[in-house]
């Protein structure tokens, strides 16, 4: 069974110096809670799917304000945690100088680079996986206009609308894509309130298939977007169960995998920088009975060509992280 406790506020410091098992692994969640639909939510599917399988255990804390990171990661470290895994960038400027302190403990990042030895660095090659359902939402939509919500506007956010642009631009050059961010802080990650206006107001605009890479945010979204009669593109984890038959596909960014393997690995394993793209199952997207038939066989045989031709190197989508630029959308 997965030990499951949630800290709150002053709290958190207590529970966690007293309760960790010598090398049990931890997870911080990112703001936005694990039950996010969405990113959280696919790291804690991994370390789920480890503890079934091991009969092991594994600590966890959903953060509740910014404060808490360094805090969390400190006291995980020194009650004998290990590996300590978080999720999102955001850790990584607490984690590149909390790490030197605890040297015989590994941690394992994801979405953020962090140079140091006993740090294992995961990121996703989203451009990619965006690529597809962006192929995926020109070929559904009626308009020849369609959308993205992103949760803060940061450069990792944006190499999601890049590369989800250039899918729709690859089918059809003449497509409008409308771009939106829901916020400059970490507050746009659970929003899903302003997702919703975002939502209505490309609606209004045109759109009739919107991709939502928000985090909690994109709940908002897809419930408007069904509310409405338009067709939605989840993220992260498979959301098509959300609502079936208008959720078009998700975008799969296996987070479950890389928070799985870094708990298999456990104590020494290796460190360094890991990308998980198309080629090694990092990203892609999802099908199942819910969206089964939103989607045509002329769909998966196009979608389908374009990831074989990622995965072998044929076809190069760019990379808006880098040089902070995009060739078929303006930010």
């Amino acid at each position: 069974m997965t030990l499951m406790t949630k800290f709150m506020g002053a709290a958190a410091a207590v529970a966690l110096s007293a309760g960790a098992a010598l090398a049990e692994p931890a997870l911080i969640f990112d703001l936005g809670g694990k039950f996010d639909k969405s990113f959280n939510e696919a790291a804690f599917g991994g370390a789920q799917r480890w503890a079934e399988e091991t009969g092991e255990t594994f600590r966890e804390i959903e953060l509740q304000s910014e404060a808490q990171r360094e805090q969390a990661l400190r006291r995980f470290a020194e009650a004998g945690a290990n590996p300590i895994i978080m999720t999102g960038f955001a850790f990584g400027d607490i984690l590149n100088q909390v790490a030197p302190d605890y040297p015989e403990t590994d941690f394992a990042i994801i979405d953020m680079v962090v140079d140091q030895p006993n740090v294992r660095s995961v990121v996703f090659n989203e451009h990619e996986g965006s690529y597809l359902v962006g192929m995926m939402a020109a070929m559904a939509s009626k308009s020849g206009t369609v959308g993205f919500i992103g949760g803060m506007d940061i450069p990792l956010i944006r190499k999601f609308a890049c590369g989800y642009a250039q899918g729709v631009k690859a089918v059809n050059a003449d497509a409008t894509v409308i771009a939106n961010m829901t916020g400059t802080t970490p507050a746009a990650w659970n929003d899903p309130v302003k997702g919703s206006e975002l939502t209505k107001a490309q609606i209004s605009q045109g759109a009739d298939v919107v991709y939502a890479a928000a985090g909690g945010t994109g709940v908002g979204v897809l419930q408007t977007a069904a509310d409405e009669g338009i067709l939605s593109v989840g993220v992260d984890s498979n959301q098509n169960h959300l609502h079936p038959g208008k959720v078009l596909t998700s975008m799969l960014k296996r987070v479950d995998n890389a928070v799985y393997q870094a708990m298999k690995d456990g104590p020494g394993m290796e460190k360094g920088f890991n990308v998980m793209g198309i080629a090694n199952g990092g990203v892609g997207y999802a099908m199942d009975e819910n969206n089964a038939e939103l989607v045509s066989t002329e769909m998966l045989t196009t979608v389908d060509a374009a990831s074989a031709k990622i995965a072998d190197g044929s076809l190069v989508v760019h990379d808006y992280m880098s040089d902070d630029s995009c060739p078929a959308l303006d930010f």
